[in-house]
């Protein structure tokens, strides 16, 4: 990737919207700082900055295409026209905290319940949403409505015309059992239904031998261990398998014998599977958007040399003829998806402090704020005055003295994401 110096420095792009609030091209920093002075146009968005005119345009654009590298975790997106230029990049962190609040929150309710109204009835599969046809599990709706609000997001500023969505697409349970494809009667079975052949196989390898080498007894029988146990999420594979003897194998299950072995675990698959759910419902959704590979997109951003990212495997995902490309922007910008609300109203033993969920002083948590000359996000409040602050990622900003709500402006209110523009760097030595 060949990049000058002003390439390399890039430029602070401002998004622009006509009149009737139909994206078009965006524009430089100067030419959108003298369309506000002239009023000819209004402020629309501050993050990213985005206008709007005040007077009837041409709409000419230019064939845009959004890249979008799908994820579990996190998300990355760009835009690249039919230049190979890059205006638009982000990178999105998705929830994963769902399950565990409402778990907390179920076991909450049933200490409630078993305190306060013992003598009602237990009710079960009560609610209509949790028993209807074709339901999505909570974190499963957050993380599709966050790819999906993304995608309409940048398409709010900007003329997309193409849409490419890089999708994990295997099937966990093929991974491992390629056999099901050839023989379907065994898909049904699960991964443990071959396991009786494993464990000949371990004999056979093993040569129907203890493998203990300080076995010193005459026991006939043999039994297939697991160097990892099942109940530490040790794998079935062979790589974690051994042969042994009845007396060695009570012995290292009662802790008397230490093979001193390094086994394997089983490989998470949680996120493999919900990508495929993603993935059908993304297609779904948008019909028009064509579907890519992963392997595809590595082999793309190694021939341009762009360095290992999410928002970087976007570019080469939208840059479809693997041309050099250059940046013309300056930033990056990052999305923290957050809960829409503080819910909990006490804490305490007894429940006996009460927690402010409204503003205080017209601040709420997650606000981003601006103290000397800085941008961070509210972590925390005290009825006092001060507050606590925080960067996108929730690292604790130690500031001394505690920042005071008289000091501090308020640039945005709070959201369902909050987001921050950082400086873009590419390394040229990464691959």
């Amino acid at each position: 990737m060949n990049l000058n110096s002003k390439e390399k420095k890039g430029e602070k792009m401002v998004f622009v919207l006509s009149k009737k609030g139909v994206p078009l091209m965006p524009c430089c920093s100067a030419i959108g700082r003298l369309l506000l002075k002239q009023n000819k146009a209004k402020v629309r968005k501050t993050s990213p900055f985005t206008i709007q005119l005040n007077y009837d345009s041409t709409n000419y654009v230019q064939n845009l295409t959004l890249g979008i590298d799908s994820g579990s975790s996190k998300i990355g997106s760009s835009v690249v026209n039919d230049k190979s230029e890059v205006i638009y990049l982000s990178e999105v962190e998705i929830r994963n905290d769902i399950s565990e609040k409402l778990k907390q929150r179920a076991k909450y309710r049933r200490s409630r319940r078993n305190r306060k109204t013992r003598y009602r009835q237990a009710r079960w599969l009560n609610r209509k949403n949790s028993i209807k046809n074709g339901r999505f599990s909570p974190t499963m709706v957050s993380k599709i409505n966050c790819h999906l609000k993304e995608i309409n997001f940048v398409k709010s500023i900007l003329p997309i015309k193409n849409v490419i969505i890089e999708t994990a697409t295997f099937d966990p349970h093929a991974l491992k059992n390629p056999e099901v494809l050839e023989n379907l009667t065994l898909y049904q079975q699960g991964i443990n239904y071959g396991y009786a052949n494993t464990k000949a196989f371990i004999l056979n390898r093993d040569s129907y031998t203890c493998q203990n080498k300080g076995c010193k007894s005459k026991e006939k029988r043999l039994e297939v261990h697991h160097i990892i146990f099942r109940k530490n999420n040790g794998s079935d594979e062979h790589d974690n398998l051994i042969t042994l003897c009845k007396t060695c194998h009570d012995g290292v299950h009662n802790e008397v014998i230490d093979l001193k072995l390094s086994g394997k675990k089983k490989g998470n698959l949680n996120h493999a599977t919900q990508m495929n759910s993603i993935r059908k419902q993304l297609l779904k959704t948008l019909p028009e958007a064509k579907e890519t590979f992963g392997f595809i997109t590595k082999e793309n951003r190694q021939i341009m040399n762009l360095p290992k990212g999410h928002y970087f495997d976007a570019v080469a995902i939208a840059n479809e003829c693997c041309d050099n490309v250059n940046f013309k922007i300056e930033g990056v910008i990052f999305k923290k998806c957050i809960a829409d609300g503080d819910f909990q109203l006490r804490k305490g033993i007894r429940s006996e402090q009460i927690i402010p969920v409204r503003k205080i002083m017209g601040f709420r948590k997650f606000d981003k704020v601006k103290y000397i000359g800085k941008e961070y996000f509210i972590k925390g409040r005290m009825s006092s005055g001060y507050a606590i602050l925080m960067d996108i990622n929730g690292d604790k900003i130690a500031l001394k003295p505690i920042p005071k709500f008289s000091e501090m402006k308020r640039i945005s209110a709070r959201k369902t994401w909050i987001t921050s523009i950082e400086k873009l760097n590419i390394n040229q030595n990464e691959s």
